[in-house]
């Protein structure tokens, strides 16, 4: 099912999560027991992250030597899993950087032949790599234009011109919003103007980057309505679960933690931080619900122990 009839047909509040692959090399096991953790309540769908190429430097006997690998494949592989083995709906995310428009079509089929309908289209985090296009091939330079990619293959529009039989794709779009502005982005009017060039291009709802001000999604909300964007809009949220997290998730998306948080986090003993995150988190998710957001979205990377104990607490799955 798609993530909008998903959304259209809820009686319920929905709570849907986002997960990482393992590194290469990874085991799938940790991934499969945070995948049983969260089945028991019944996701609409998971998000599975995609990664591109990136530079990393190794140190050798002959020297420094620049290596350029993908350290997290396996994002088709695991959607295909959740997909056929729980019975969940998978929205894998697809990228701009790193991939060809070819590369892009080709997975746009399997994901085809593999029953899955939904996706989300980024460009995908800066990492020090710029691939070289073949000649011949040619890239997607920013969101909007994969979405347009993705659109003319719902439409039977295929890279090749004039093929013979081609099938029109059915894929429901979701794209990315940054209710505190893309780093890049000049300001919020801005950034929420290109969001509306995604959806314009065709994508069918937007997932917001983390935050931890609920007025700042709202806020969002009001000026993407402002602006033309009808489609849904689901709130992307984030537990904090150590003292870390305070420097690493400000640097990494460049968003704000309240002073009322970071206060207690501070104040508080590591062990009693991950306590302090799901107390936050689930005033977040009840004022939410409240405002009849569309569902709720939980970035919870490989570690389900946070996003249960706020399931739990919810007390929303019996």
């Amino acid at each position: 099912m798609k993530v909008i009839e998903h959304l259209d047909k809820a009686t319920e509040p929905l709570i849907s999560f986002e997960l990482i692959p393992p590194k290469r090399g990874g085991d799938l096991k940790s991934l499969l027991s945070v995948i049983d953790d969260i089945a028991k309540f019944n996701p609409p769908f998971i998000d599975i992250t995609s990664h591109s190429a990136e530079v990393y430097y190794e140190e050798t006997n002959t020297g420094i030597k620049k290596r350029i690998k993908r350290k997290r494949p396996g994002t088709l592989g695991i959607c295909a899993l959740i997909q056929h083995k729980y019975n969940i709906d998978t929205v894998p995310h697809i990228l701009t950087k790193g991939f060809t428009r070819e590369e892009t079509e080709d997975f746009l089929i399997e994901l085809s032949y593999l029953g899955i309908e939904n996706l989300l289209a980024i460009r995908g985090d800066e990492n020090g790599f710029d691939k070289p296009i073949p000649t011949g091939k040619s890239a997607n330079k920013y969101a909007a234009d994969l979405v347009r990619q993705i659109s003319d293959m719902n439409k039977g529009k295929y890279l090749e011109e004039n093929l013979l039989d081609a099938m029109p794709s059915n894929f429901c779009v979701g794209v990315g919003g940054y209710p505190e502005k893309h780093y890049e982005a000049p300001n919020l009017k801005m950034d929420v103007h290109f969001t509306k060039e995604k959806i314009t291009a065709g994508a069918d709802y937007v997932v917001t980057q983390m935050f931890f001000d609920n007025k700042v999604y709202f806020d969002y909300v009001d000026l993407c309505r402002q602006e033309g964007i009808t489609v849904p809009i689901i709130p992307g949220l984030k537990i904090i679960t150590n003292k870390s997290h305070l420097v690493n998730i400000p640097k990494n998306f460049y968003i704000n933690i309240p002073s009322d948080l970071t206060d207690e986090v501070m104040a508080a003993k590591p062990e009693h931080v991950l306590a302090i995150g799901v107390e936050w988190a689930a005033r977040q998710v009840e004022e939410l619900l409240n405002r009849n957001v569309p569902s709720v979205h939980f970035y919870i990377m490989q570690n389900s122990k946070p996003v249960v104990k706020l399931m739990e607490k919810l007390n929303l799955f019996k």
